[in-house]
């Protein structure tokens, strides 16, 4: 049996799912890489350009952890998921920027993905992936449906409060058996936003998911919100981002601040280096100064991000969170 690598980073948090069950379906087995550690960042760190961002220097330390494990990496060029907004240039590229690292690389399943409106996009690239595999027409059609219901009850178990490792852990599970996060009863609920594969990745964002926790702090994400609720803040702006996460992010923010949600701030966790946070960060900054004048946290990380740093800094802004309930 062929194994396939997908590195655990970038579209992994929103896509896995997805890739994951359709190439099971097709007889292959699936090798995910470990969780990020500082021997993963210090490989990526040497395998990619100086002035790449750090998930992308992350995302070459999976590929290293996975290139003598199994016998095709699988790096799909990542173009739209929407119709309308693209990914990041670096995503459109990162195929090429991994193939030209190496030449140790095992064979790269690189195929496009691109969302057309109008057009069956879905089947199309995962009809081309399972070709390029020599799977049959009917084991490439069975795959497909199945790979499709199990991302949409993917995206239904985030929208219900689990993060994304809760909600791969119970895609097998029945519903009536999985355990969902009740309301918060927390004194402070904050907004943690930014792009998901550097919010859920633990070691890159300093565990800081976990630390908000810890601190008795409730949390809610951009992945907790369905796309039909933060697409209808579209029309808010008066020019949407050209890319995909981005707008998640900023339509996320739009939406708890506007509709539904009592939230007592907000934190944006960007990539330093990361050319569209820029304009992304001072938008929500602006944004949450204009309703009731929410607080709002950035916080940057890059390789040199520790733990101690990020949690001193979230204690500070609880510790003034708290202050301004009291008062």
């Amino acid at each position: 049996m062929a194994k396939v690598g997908i590195p655990r980073t970038l579209g992994y948090y929103t896509f896995f799912s997805l890739w994951k069950t359709f190439l099971e379906e097709l007889g292959l087995e699936v090798i995910i890489s470990p969780p990020t550690n500082k021997k993963t960042l210090d490989l990526g760190v040497q395998e990619t350009v100086n002035d790449a961002c750090v998930p992308i220097k992350l995302f070459h330390g999976h590929v290293m952890a996975l290139k003598n494990k199994v016998d095709y990496l699988f790096i799909p060029r990542l173009v739209s998921a929407d119709g309308q907004s693209t990914f990041c240039p670096k995503f459109l590229g990162l195929p090429d920027m991994v193939r030209f690292s190496r030449e140790d690389l095992p064979p790269i399943i690189d195929n496009t993905f691109r969302i057309q409106k109008g057009r069956p996009s879905w089947f199309n690239f995962l009809y081309s992936i399972g070709k390029e595999l020599q799977a049959t027409p009917q084991a490439i059609i069975r795959g497909y449906w199945q790979a499709i219901k199990k991302h949409k009850k993917y995206h239904s178990l985030l929208n219900r409060g689990l993060f994304p490792e809760q909600a791969m852990e119970n895609l097998d599970q029945p519903y009536s058996s999985i355990s969902f996060p009740k309301s918060s009863t927390s004194p402070i609920n904050l907004a943690v936003v930014g792009y998901p594969y550097s919010i859920f990745d633990p070691y890159i964002s300093g565990n800081l998911l976990h630390n908000l926790r810890a601190m008795n702090i409730g949390i809610i994400t951009p992945e907790n919100i369905s796309w039909a609720a933060m697409k209808k803040m579209s029309s808010r702006l008066p020019q949407n981002f050209f890319w995909f996460y981005s707008n998640r992010v900023a339509w996320s923010v739009l939406h708890l601040l506007e509709k539904t949600r009592n939230i007592d701030g907000v934190i944006h966790v960007t990539a330093f280096g990361c050319g569209p946070d820029a304009m992304l960060n001072k938008l929500l900054e602006l944004e949450a100064k204009d309703h009731n004048q929410t607080p709002f946290l950035s916080l940057s990380i890059d390789e040199h991000s520790g733990e101690a740093g990020i949690i001193t800094r979230l204690e500070a802004f609880v510790d003034m969170l708290s202050y301004q309930n009291k008062k």
